[in-house]
C-alpha cells in the first residue's frame, strides 16, 4: 500500500514538473555562442527563454513548448521585433509572444513565429470542406493586383502573390489549420514567405505567423506538426465549448480566415503580410471594394453562414 502511495506521489510530481514553465538563461541554451558585437551579445543574454507550459492569458491558451524550442514573452518579443528586426513600434502592440527554434537566437538568420489573438468570435468551419483553394488563390491574386494600383500611386513597391508555398490544410479534429504564401516585392529580388498557423477557439483565433525567407520553407515545414500541437485553449474557451445563439460569431469562415478576413461591415478586404526582418516594414494591404472579387468564398448572408 505504501509502495502504491509512493507511486502516485511520484506520478503527481512528474506531471506537475512537466506542466511548469522553465526559464533558461542564454548560457544554458547557447553555451558556445559568442557574437562579435557586444550590443548583440548583451541583447541575446538579456532575453528570458521559456520552455514547458506557458499560459497566454489574453487568449485563454496554454502553450506547451518542448526542449527544442523556446518562447519569448510580450516584452522580449517586442524587443526582438522592434529593436532587433526594426519593425515599427506600433506593429508589435498586439503581439503576445514569439516561438523560436532552440538551435538559434533572434540575432541569427532564423525564423521566428509571432503569436497574437483575434477576439472576433467563433469561426464556423462549415465551409472548410467546400473550398477550392486553387480558385481562392486566383481571387486573392486578382485582389492583390487591385491593391497594387493604389500602392503605385502612393510610391510603394508592388506586391505579387506568387502562389501557395504550402496549400491550406484544415484539421477538423483539432480545429487548427496552416498554409503558406510566396510573395514577391517589386523592389526586392528575394521572395518573402508567409507561413501561418491558426487555432480556432470559442472566442476567437490564435494566430501564429512565421517570419521567414523562402529558403527557410523546408525548415518550417519540418516544425509545423510540433508548432500545431503546442497551443490548446483552456476549458470553457475551446472550440467545442461554443454555445449557439449566445456566443459571438465571426463575420468570416475558414476561407475568409485564409484570405485575410473579409470585413463585411465596411466592405474592406485586408491582406496582412506579417512582420518582416532586418529593417523591413510591416505591410498591410487594405482597399475598399476588394471584397467583390471574393464574395463567392465569403457569401452575402448572415455572419453565421460566412
Amino acid at each position: 500500500m505504501l509502495a502504491l502511495a509512493r507511486f502516485f506521489l511520484v506520478t503527481i510530481l512528474v506531471v506537475a514538473s512537466t506542466s511548469v514553465s522553465h526559464a533558461k538563461t542564454y548560457k544554458e541554451l547557447f553555451p558556445d555562442r559568442v557574437y562579435r558585437s557586444t550590443d548583440t551579445q548583451s541583447f541575446v543574454e538579456s532575453l528570458n527563454y521559456q520552455q514547458g507550459a506557458v499560459t497566454i492569458e489574453r487568449a485563454d491558451v496554454q502553450l506547451t513548448v518542448p526542449p527544442d524550442f523556446y518562447f519569448l514573452g510580450v516584452a522580449d518579443a517586442r524587443r526582438v521585433l522592434v529593436d532587433q528586426w526594426r519593425n515599427p513600434p506600433a506593429a508589435a502592440n498586439n503581439v503576445l509572444g514569439m516561438i523560436f527554434s532552440a538551435a538559434a537566437t533572434p540575432a541569427d538568420d532564423t525564423w521566428g513565429a509571432v503569436i497574437s489573438f483575434d477576439a472576433d468570435g467563433y469561426v464556423s468551419d462549415q465551409d472548410a470542406a467546400k473550398i477550392d483553394y486553387a480558385e481562392l488563390l486566383r481571387s486573392m491574386q486578382s485582389s492583390t493586383e487591385e491593391v497594387n494600383k493604389d500602392r503605385v500611386q502612393q510610391g510603394f513597391p508592388t506586391i505579387r502573390l506568387v502562389g501557395w508555398a504550402s496549400t491550406p490544410f484544415y484539421d477538423a479534429a483539432t480545429h487548427k489549420l496552416h498554409w503558406a504564401k510566396e510573395l514577391e516585392f517589386s523592389d526586392s529580388p528575394k521572395h518573402t514567405l508567409n507561413y501561418d498557423v491558426r487555432a480556432l477557439g470559442r472566442k476567437g483565433v490564435l494566430k501564429i505567423n512565421f517570419v521567414a525567407d523562402m529558403d527557410q520553407l523546408a525548415m518550417i515545414r519540418g516544425v509545423i506538426p510540433t508548432v500545431m500541437g503546442m497551443p490548446e485553449f483552456e476549458q470553457g474557451s475551446r472550440y467545442q465549448d461554443y454555445v449557439p445563439s449566445v456566443d459571438k460569431v465571426a463575420a468570416y469562415g475558414i476561407g475568409g480566415l485564409i484570405a485575410g478576413k473579409a470585413l463585411a461591415k465596411v466592405g474592406v478586404f485586408a491582406l496582412a503580410l506579417a512582420f518582416l526582418k532586418k529593417g523591413w516594414i510591416l505591410v498591410l494591404l487594405a482597399a475598399g471594394g476588394l471584397l467583390r472579387g471574393l464574395k463567392r468564398f465569403f457569401g452575402g448572408g448572415s455572419k453565421a453562414d460566412v
